[in-house]
C-alpha cells in the first residue's frame, strides 16, 4: 500500500482534505496476457509446424501471431520453467536441474532467488491481476508441504492467484491440488468424468470471469502449465 498522502489534515475535519489514490491499472492499450505451457510436448506435437497431428486451436493462434523455431530449453521442467518466468539463464538463479535437488551450491538451490524478479511480479506492481495455474515445479519438495514455508510457492513469486500442484508431476485423475496456500480436494471425481487438464482450463476461466465481472478494465496475466503430457501418460 502506498504510504504517501496527498490530501490535507487539519486541526478539524472542515479544515481537512480527503484523499483518495488512483488505482493502480495499467493504460488501456496494455493487452491481456496468457502463456499455456504444454509439459514434454515439442514442435512435432503442433500442426502448425507441419505436425499431422490436428491442433486447430493452436493453429489459429499461430496464423495470428509468430511462431518461433529456436527456443532455448534446458531439456527439463524446473530450469526451463525458471528461465521461462524470470528471463534469467537457469544456472544463474539455481535451478541448473529439477527442483527437487539442493546441491549446496548457488546454481542448484532448487528455489528462485529474491533477486531474480518473475514476469508475475513486475506485471502485478504495474497493475496487472497475475493468476498461475496447474504445475509449478520450482519450489524444493522439502516446503511443498500444507506446513510450508510459503516464500517460493506461486503466491510469494508475485502471483496473485494459484490453482494446481507444486511437484514435478501428479495423478491426472486423483491429483494433489493447492488452491492459494492450502491444500483442497479435486472438485469431481473419476466416475464423473474427472480430468486435471479440463479443470485446469476451467479454475483459469473462473479466475478471469471473476476479475472482469468486478473490475474489467484491469488486465491479466495467466500462466497456465499443464500436468499433460508428462506422467503418467
Amino acid at each position: 500500500m502506498n504510504d504517501a498522502f496527498e490530501g490535507v489534515v487539519n486541526r478539524t475535519a472542515q479544515q481537512s482534505v480527503p484523499w483518495w489514490p488512483a488505482p493502480n491499472f495499467p493504460d488501456e492499450s496494455s493487452p491481456n496476457i496468457v502463456i499455456v505451457l504444454l509439459d514434454d510436448a515439442g514442435f512435432a506435437h503442433f500442426g502448425c509446424y507441419g505436425s499431422p497431428i490436428e491442433t486447430p486451436t493452436f493453429d489459429r493462434l499461430a496464423a495470428n501471431g509468430l511462431r518461433f523455431t529456436n527456443f532455448t530449453v534446458a531439456a527439463v521442467c524446473s530450469p526451463t520453467r525458471a528461465a521461462l518466468l524470470t528471463g534469467r539463464n537457469h544456472h544463474s538463479i539455481g535451478m541448473r536441474f529439477v527442483a527437487n535437488f539442493d546441491t549446496g551450491f548457488p546454481n542448484m538451490r532448487g528455489g528462485l532467488p529474491k533477486r531474480a524478479s518473475t514476469i508475475a511480479r513486475v506485471l502485478r506492481d504495474v497493475g496487472y491481476a497475475t493468476f498461475a495455474v496447474g504445475k509449478w515445479h520450482i519450489a524444493p519438495g522439502a516446503e511443498c508441504s500444507a506446513a510450508g514455508p510459503f516464500h517460493n510457492w506461486p503466491l510469494a513469486q508475485g502471483f496473485e492467484r494459484f490453482y494446481g500442484f507444486l511437484g514435478g508431476e501428479t495423478d491426472q485423475f486423483h491429483p494433489e491440488l493447492i488452491c492459494d496456500n492450502r491444500p483442497v480436494e479435486p472438485p469431481g471425481r473419476v466416475d464423473e468424468g474427472y480430468h486435471l487438464t479440463e479443470d485446469l482450463v476451467d479454475q483459469s476461466i473462473g479466475m478471469i470471469r471473476d476479475l472482469h465481472s468486478i473490475v474489467p478494465e484491469r488486465p491479466f496475466f495467466l500462466y497456465l502449465a499443464t500436468g499433460a503430457t508428462h506422467a503418467p501418460h
